[in-house]
C-alpha cells in the first residue's frame, strides 16, 4: 500500500475532462488504463481532437494501492456505458463497463470509501443515458447528502458523499 501525502485522488480521470487545471498537484489521477487517440471533431478546425489519457497512477479502482483513510477528497467518475463500439469515440472517451459492471462498481465505491479520511468527501459523476442513478445508488455503502443534475438532456449527475466519521448517517 502507498502512504500519500497528496489530498485528492481521482479514481478514473480518464482524460481529465472536468479538471480546470489538469495537472493540479493537490491530486493523484488514476486511471487502469494509459493512452492517446485522435478522435474526430467538426468542431475544430483541423476536424479532430487528440485525447490523451495519462495518469499518474495506472491501476483499477477497485484495488486502489493506497493505505486506509489517505485522502481528504476522492473523485469517482466511472465508465457509465454498457454498450459502446469498441472502437468509436465514446468507449474511447469514456470507457466502457464490463460484464460485471455491478460487482465492479460495488467495489470501486467501497474502496473510494476505504481510503478516504473520516468525514472526508467523495464526489461521484454519472451519466444516466444506460443505466439509471438509483441502479448505481444501491451499490454504495453510504447515503449522499446531495446532488445536482446538468448536462443538455439532465442525463450527468454529480453526487456528494461524506465518510462518516463517528456521527450516523453517511458510509463507513
Amino acid at each position: 500500500m502507498i502512504a500519500s501525502s497528496i489530498p485528492i485522488l481521482d479514481v478514473a480521470c480518464g482524460g481529465r475532462m472536468f479538471w480546470f487545471d489538469k495537472t493540479d498537484n493537490r491530486t493523484i489521477f488514476l486511471d487502469n488504463r494509459q493512452e492517446t487517440h485522435i478522435l474526430k471533431d467538426a468542431t475544430r478546425r483541423a476536424g479532430s481532437r487528440r485525447l490523451v489519457v495519462q495518469p499518474n497512477c495506472v491501476a483499477s479502482f477497485t484495488d486502489l494501492p493506497f493505505a486506509d483513510e489517505s485522502f481528504a477528497l476522492v473523485v469517482f467518475d466511472p465508465p457509465h456505458l454498457e454498450r459502446a463500439g469498441s472502437s468509436g469515440w465514446m468507449a474511447k472517451k469514456y470507457g466502457v463497463l464490463q460484464k460485471n459492471w455491478r460487482a465492479a462498481l460495488r467495489l470501486g465505491f467501497s474502496e473510494c470509501f476505504r481510503v478516504l479520511r473520516p468525514e472526508g468527501t467523495l464526489i461521484f459523476k454519472w451519466s444516466s443515458v444506460q443505466i439509471p442513478l438509483s441502479k448505481i445508488l444501491a451499490l454504495t455503502p453510504g447515503l449522499p447528502l446531495f446532488g445536482h443534475r446538468s448536462g443538455k438532456q439532465q442525463n450527468t449527475h454529480w453526487v456528494t458523499f461524506m465518510k462518516d466519521g463517528g456521527l450516523t448517517g453517511g458510509a463507513t
